[in-house]
């Protein structure tokens, strides 16, 4: 997928007057990308305009103006949309208190190397973690993950799609449905 580039972002006021009717499209352009992983983990699977608009957001709620600053968001942002042959999204790990939060980030140290996607009877995806997100004593409660897949992998999508997580901490098995394999197949495009 192509980068987004600076000239495709709005200035506040003319996000404003677009985020009216934007807004409701992309909540529902979300939610069929999301994908639950047992009762903590979430999957938001990302592309261009998932991207956009998340820029778009930040600088709304930051008030973001300057050039050089809208132009770092759109750098830092540009890394979440998936290359050629894979797909991206941003993981949510998500428990109701701050203790538990605190404790289960410190127990999933290691998850990076325990997320696979499995398409079909193929071998699996080891997820592609930004390995800035993690500290020796704990992860961050969002993670950036790519899935880099291969071209057998999707050319079999649509036999069938499972997120696998086989952390000691967290085990959990998360098959995808017709209508999420129906998103994401677009990001091979």
């Amino acid at each position: 997928m192509k980068p987004i580039d600076p000239s495709e972002i709005k200035n506040i006021a003319e996000y404003e007057v677009e985020r009216r009717t934007l807004r409701p499209a992309m909540i529902a352009l979300k939610d069929r990308r999301r994908v639950r992983a047992g009762a903590h983990l979430t999957f938001l699977f990302e592309n261009r305009e998932t991207v956009r608009y998340q820029i778009q957001e930040m600088m709304r709620i930051e008030r973001i103006v300057d050039p050089d600053a809208i132009r770092h968001e759109v750098d830092t942002y540009n890394e979440l949309i998936p290359f050629r042959g894979e797909l991206s999204a941003s993981l949510l790990i998500e428990y109701e208190s701050e203790e538990e939060r605190r404790e289960q980030l410190h127990a999933l140290l290691g998850l990076e190397n325990h997320v696979w996607m499995a398409v079909g009877d193929l071998p699996p995806a080891r997820a592609r973690f930004d390995t800035r997100q993690i500290s020796t004593d704990r992860l961050s409660s969002v993670q950036y993950v790519k899935f880099p897949l291969t071209p057998e992998q999707r050319a079999c999508w649509r036999q069938g799609v499972r997120i696998r997580i086989d952390h000691p901490a967290c085990s959990v098995e998360q098959a995808l449905t017709p209508e999420q394999l129906s998103e994401l197949e677009k990001d091979f495009e």
